[in-house]
């Protein structure tokens, strides 16, 4: 997605949280890269706004620590650290397991098979070896499981991770090993919710989510975000 496809979709919100939404991507999916400068007339002539909502957007980016200013260099793009994928992994996986037991005592018949026919496109996508369509559809699966609790504040928590999370999942996916293990997991979280199992539904929860989070970490050792 470019800054300019973003901003269309953006259009009807405030014009300085427009600038922070299209910089934030643009920094999550490394369009702009660890170390590089933001310089305001730059980007405001490419977001077509004036330089004080994009003053108040790179305040809100460094709130974030996406970004940080240096003396005469000016808004510089930071890095992702380990530490930072860790913490952001922990914050999603403590709000899914919040999420849990409303997904268990909300979840219908037409949500099974919603989860089903994605799972029908996963098979096919693992099959094929085809890495990309399988982290697409993994987050659309994660995302129609999480969406059957109905929790919106909690939503609105795991929400806020997911451009972080679709980019560092993107590369655990490449591993063999760790794409079979998470597929027939995902199989075994739909037989269990549809069998209201919420114990073991738990159990099968944290290590799934403690095995993305330190396979991503694991594939993104010694690379540089």
């Amino acid at each position: 997605m470019t800054l300019v496809t973003m901003q269309n979709e953006l259009e009807n919100k405030p014009i300085r949280d427009i600038a922070y939404e299209n910089l934030k991507h643009a920094i999550i999916t490394g369009e702009l890269t660890p170390g590089s400068r933001i310089v305001e007339t730059v980007y405001a002539n490419k977001l077509h706004i004036s330089r004080t909502p994009l003053r108040e957007a790179l305040r809100k980016l460094e709130l974030d620590g996406l970004v940080h200013y240096e003396l005469r260099r000016g808004v510089i793009v930071n890095a992702f650290t380990l530490s930072d994928i860790d913490e952001i992994f922990t914050i999603r996986n403590a709000m899914m397991m919040l999420l849990l037991p409303s997904v268990v005592e909300k979840a219908k018949p037409e949500d099974l098979d919603n989860l089903n026919a994605i799972l029908k496109k996963m098979d096919a996508a693992l099959e094929k070896d085809d890495c990309e369509a399988l982290a697409i559809l993994n987050r659309q699966f994660h995302d129609s499981f999480e969406h059957i609790s109905d929790k919106k504040r909690i939503l609105s928590v795991i929400d806020g991770q997911q451009e972080y999370i679709i980019r560092f999942s993107a590369v655990a996916i490449q591993s063999l090993p760790h794409r079979q293990n998470a597929h027939e997991e995902h199989h075994e979280m739909v037989r269990l919710l549809e069998a209201k199992d919420l114990e073991a539904l738990k159990t099968l929860m944290q290590n799934h989510l403690e095995d993305s989070k330190n396979s991503c970490l694991s594939a993104l050792k010694n690379r540089e975000f």
